[in-house]
This record gives C-alpha cells, structure tokens and sequence, in this order.
C-alpha cells in the first residue's frame, strides 16, 4: 500500500514506522474474518482493513474527526489480525502510533480523559494496592460494574525459601500482587519444585503497557527504562552466580509488551541495547515449563477434572505461543482441551478496554464463556490476570491461572 507522508510526518520515527508497516499491506481483507469487533459490529472501520485506511488518512494529513478516534479506541489491540496476515503487517504497531497521533488532534470530552488519566495513572500506583484491599473488604456491598474487577480476597501461601544455582527474575506486575497474589507465588512454588530460584527485583513494577497503550508513549517508556534499571544488575551478571539466566513472565499481557522493549526502545541510545537484551532474555512462563517437565514428573499429582483453557491474545497472537500450556498440562497429567469453537479470539479483557469499551467487552465475554463452557469443564484456565479476572465475572465455574492448578497439584 502506497503512503505520501503529509510534510509533519516525512521525518518524524512515527511516520516513517507507519510507511515502512504500510507497505507492507496489500489490503486483502484476510484479517477481516479473525477482528472480533468486525464479527460483532460489521462495519469495515471497526476491522483492521478499516482502521489502516484512517491512520492512512491522517498520515496523509486528513484531519481525524471523533469518529475515527472511536473506530480506533474500539480495536482491542488483540492482534488476531496479525497471525492471520500473509504479508506480516505489524498491525499492533500501527494502531498504537495511529491512535496517538489522533489523540493528539482530538480533544476528547472531560469525563473520557479524566476515566482513562485515572486508568493510566492509578493501575500503576502504590496506591493500587490498598485500594484493592478496601474493595475486597467491602465488595458485597460494591455494584456490579466495580464487583466485576475485584476479585475475592485471596491467600498467596507462602514463598520458597531455598536457594538454587540456576534463578530467574520475575516481574511481579502492577496489578497482579494486590489482585491475585497467588499467581505470583504459585510460580515461585513451581520453578523451586523445578530447581529453580525466583528472583525479584523491588523497584520494578508496571511493565509500561497500561500507559503507552492509552497512547501515554512517554510515559510507559518511563516506566519501561524503571524495570530495565532494576533488572540490569542482575542481568550484567548473568555469567556469575548470583546472575540470572531469563526473565519470567506469568501474565503474558506483560510478557508480550517487554518482548518489544528492544523495539519501543530503538531510538533511545542509552538505552536500546540494553532493552534489545532484556527483550532477549523475556520468556513467557509457558516456554520455559517443556524444559522442565522431567524435574516436574513424579513431583506432580494431577488433580482438579476436566479443564478448559482460554489462550490470551497476548500469548496466542502478540507472542505467537500456541498449544504450550496444554501440551505441558497433559504431559503432567491433566485433563485439558481448548474449547471447540473461536478459541482464536479474544474475551473483551484486553487491558483496561473492559472499562473503556464494557458493551462490546462484555459480548465477548459471554460469547467466549459460552464457548468454553460447551466443554462442561470443572475449571477455566488462563494465562493472564485480565482474562481470568473477566471470565470469572460472568460465570460460577471456577476460573485460574494454569500455574495455580499445577502449583495445587505439587507433592508435599
């Protein structure tokens, strides 16, 4: 697809980053058919074939109105469309500088700014922490738009104790301590049973997703350069025997965003290499448990019935990891399947799109619960907080992270 950049965009790194992502597309349609938001609404501008056509227009320096923010803000960032693409169209780069440079030409209404500054600003804050504690204190008495995001109180257990030779760093993540705590110590529990240190570094938090994909790019890089600064001296001493050898990520939400630090960090020359390497060492927890099947067998008695699992997006499409889970929890022992039907597409969690976008989030949800419930399972299993924070808010069965089910599962 041919682009002739208006004269603001010829030399800035967006412009040039959206031409070179452009040329790529030869406007097939193909990822029409695999966009949840095109299966529910039908109109092309809620289809990345429709969404590309705008931020080809605003490169081209036609003015965007609210009605091209809107198509823009209804794409869920899943990334469907990218394993679809047969010309590799990095589709998730494209509709994150589309979406910043609209924004920056589309005032939005007060009440709109001020809900997304207080998901950007607030979801990465200290102050996260204890507001989750007094919601789930009083979440009975909460409505059911705020019941949905907070999750039961939950005991995290205790955290391993032993020292290994072989450690890895782990991002505890903004929201994920205060919400499920569990999930974090389930892993460490995990990766010690495997012979493996959990290593983690306190003045890492927010992996930078929350801000750049509410097109604050500034400000997630800020938060981006934060973790590399805590995790660097750990990395640099990789070779010695305090040094790690990757970085584990069990919410692949986070996993996919520092993935791309080398990417999101290119420009910046104190700090792109050392993001391309950080980016490197990243691996979902889900790579690394095949490596580690033979430390876990004989230590692992499966447990829980039939089970279902919800691939994210994040992992399925942003990192381009499928059929890992399943394939680890059956070699355990476990009875897990996908569900039979669009276990391609996305719940409607998305990051803070469930706040920002409720109708359309919540259709998907409920399609996709109706989906993995055809299974009958005993359980739903997922690999990200947002996911599994979503599906459980319409439904009764029981919905966790694979790594708690496996954790449960461990021999004393």
């Amino acid at each position: 697809m041919q682009t002739h950049l208006a004269p603001e965009f010829k030399n800035s790194p967006d412009g040039l980053e959206a031409e070179a992502i452009l040329r790529k597309c030869v406007h097939c349609g193909f990822c029409t058919a695999t966009c949840p938001t095109y299966q529910l609404l039908g109109d092309e501008l809620d289809g990345p074939r429709g969404r590309i056509y705008l931020i080809k227009q605003v490169l081209e320096g036609e003015a965007p109105t609210r009605k091209t923010q809107l198509h823009l803000d209804r794409c869920l960032t899943c990334r469907n469309c990218e394993s679809t693409c047969p010309s590799g169209v990095e589709y998730g780069h494209l509709v994150d500088i589309g979406r910043k440079l609209v924004d920056e030409r589309v005032p939005r209404p007060v009440g709109e700014k001020a809900l997304r500054w207080a998901l950007k600003e607030g979801l990465p804050s200290s102050l996260f922490a204890p507001a989750m504690k007094a919601g789930q204190a009083v979440r009975s008495l909460l409505p059911a738009a705020l019941k949905n995001k907070v999750p039961q109180k939950q005991d995290a257990g205790a955290w391993p104790q032993r020292t290994h030779a072989r450690k890895m760093l782990m991002l505890e993540g903004c929201v994920q301590p205060a919400m499920m705590p569990n999930i974090n110590a389930a892993t460490a529990r995990v990766l010690d049973a495997a012979g493996i240190q959990t290593v983690v570094a306190p003045k890492a938090g927010c992996c930078g997703a929350v801000k750049f994909h509410l097109n604050d790019h500034e400000g997630g890089k800020a938060e981006m350069r934060r973790n590399i600064d805590a995790w660097w001296p750990h990395v640099e001493s990789a070779a010695q025997s305090n040094g790690v050898e990757a970085i584990v990520m069990n919410a692949s939400g986070c996993g996919v965003t520092v993935k791309e630090y080398g990417h999101m960090l290119k420009d910046d020359p104190a700090y792109a290499a050392k993001a391309a390497r950080i980016s490197d060492l990243t691996r979902d927890l889900s790579e690394l448990m095949p490596e580690l099947i033979g430390e876990l067998q004989g230590k692992v008695s499966a447990k829980g019935g039939a089970m279902v699992f919800h691939p994210p997006c994040t992992l399925q499409h942003g990192q381009q990891l499928r059929g890992g889970v399943e394939t680890l929890m059956r070699a355990l022992g476990f009875d897990v399947k996908l569900a039979a039907s669009e276990s391609h597409l996305c719940c409607g969690s998305a990051g803070t799109y469930s706040v920002l976008q409720p109708d359309i989030a919540y259709q998907l949800r409920d399609r996709k619960l109706a989906n993995l419930q055809a299974a009958a399972p005993q359980a739903i299993i997922s690999a990200n907080i947002g996911c599994i924070t979503h599906l459980q808010s319409g439904t009764a069965t029981p919905v966790r992270h694979w790594i708690e089910v496996l954790d449960d599962a461990l021999q004393p």
